[in-house]
């Protein structure tokens, strides 16, 4: 297990340096936003990480088109993304205020949003 860590860590590490992000580590126990459509085939997957708080890692997952409906993000802990959705693993280190676009067909946009850091809006 100590390997496999230190083996997705350096690739989320090589993943920041490719978007000249800084990295920020993701701990795995804390939770993430995910909605019910990350777990289906819907493309593309979007990602985007507020600040750490509260128990949370920052960051939300979800598939297809955005919702503005309150169920639309389920709380689930990082960790479970390994089985569940293995393709955003190397994305969780980016730093908060990062997003990141990306399909099943190798399309990958990742940029920083500093509209993200600001949770008062």
């Amino acid at each position: 297990m100590e390997s496999e860590a230190q083996d997705y860590i350096k690739e989320q590490k090589s993943t920041c340096e490719r978007a000249n992000l800084n990295f920020v580590e993701t701990d795995m126990e804390l939770i993430a936003g995910v909605s019910k459509t990350l777990f289906t085939d819907q493309q593309p997957i979007h990602g985007l990480r507020h600040p750490i708080e509260n128990g949370t890692c920052g960051w939300y997952l979800w598939s297809g088109e955005y919702s503005e409906a309150a169920d639309f993000f389920e709380p689930h802990h990082a960790k479970h993304l390994f089985d569940k959705k293995p393709e955003v693993i190397k994305y969780l280190g980016l730093e908060p205020g990062s997003r990141f676009l990306i399909d099943n067909k190798g399309y990958e946009d990742l940029w920083f949003d500093k509209s993200l850091l600001d949770l008062n809006k």
